[in-house]
């Protein structure tokens, strides 16, 4: 029975598994149980009983053994970060990706991170490099609880803003000066040094926004999804865009970013503003 399942998620103390269809709750129970027992630093079981849906990424999940909870606390990189698992996205596959674009940051760069989360990517740059600011925005309001949260717990309050709601308003806010975030008064920049864009599966590529928020010199990592033979397609994609934004760019990097699907993998282009 148990051989059907060759691989689960770890987040911290939790597992999360996808079942086979043909397992009945007590076949469930019955591996949950005994991979706790193998591996004692698991608390919680829980099925992953759906994929992750809409542009907030939320993610459907049944409990199945364990301490009966969503909550997780999750450790990477040196950083701490707290989130429910069925109200706020979080990828522990990205984590080596954070910890490289932190490792790229430059000493004193002001960091944008759109479609930030629960602040995973913010967190880490923020920890890991020498940038001076970082600014953390994210529409679902449940995800920024937890990253105000996640602030705190790696003592990041003097150096990560967080700038609430969706990233088409947030830009014209920031573009006509016109407050934000009610609880902080701290005056944002009308453009960054570094924009990082990890984007959930939309069709928007949200380039307007960050060809917005540009200056030159600029460097911008952003994410997106393909097929493996169909990269050229976005970095084609990147460059109309710009164009039509009437902004000069130049292709640094053309990375995956790891596989999500047979054949689908999820890509990181960055470019620099020129």
């Amino acid at each position: 029975m148990n051989k059907n399942i060759r691989s689960f998620d770890l987040l911290g103390k939790t597992a999360l598994v996808r079942f086979p269809n043909n397992f009945s709750i007590k076949d469930k129970k019955e591996f949950a149980l005994n991979l706790m027992k193998k591996q004692k630093s698991i608390k919680t079981v829980l099925e992953k009983a759906g994929e992750i849906k809409g542009r907030l990424r939320k993610l459907s999940t049944n409990f199945i053994a364990g301490e009966n909870t969503k909550e997780i606390v999750y450790k990477e990189n040196n950083c701490i970060f707290k989130f429910n698992i069925d109200k706020t996205y979080f990828s522990s596959r990205l984590s080596n990706e954070r910890k490289e674009i932190s490792s790229l940051i430059k000493k004193d760069e002001v960091v944008l991170v759109m479609f930030a989360g629960v602040a995973p990517f913010s967190i880490v740059i923020a920890k890991n490099s020498k940038a001076k600011k970082v600014y953390s925005n994210e529409l679902n309001r449940e995800a920024n609880k937890y990253a105000l949260i996640n602030i705190k717990l790696n003592k990041l309050e003097d150096k990560i803003i967080l700038i609430p709601g969706d990233i088409k308003k947030v830009t014209e806010k920031i573009i006509k000066k016109t407050e934000i975030n009610k609880d902080n008064k701290e005056k944002i920049p009308t453009s960054f040094d570094v924009i990082v864009m990890p984007r959930p599966q939309l069709k928007e590529s949200f380039l307007k926004e960050a060809f917005s928020l540009s200056k030159k010199g600029t460097r911008i990592y952003y994410y997106d999804f393909c097929k493996q033979d169909e990269k050229e397609k976005i970095i084609t994609k990147i460059k109309k865009e710009a164009k039509e934004f009437k902004k000069r760019i130049e292709i640094l990097n053309v990375k995956n970013a790891g596989e999500i699907a047979p054949y689908k993998i999820r890509l990181r282009v960055d470019f620099k503003v020129l």
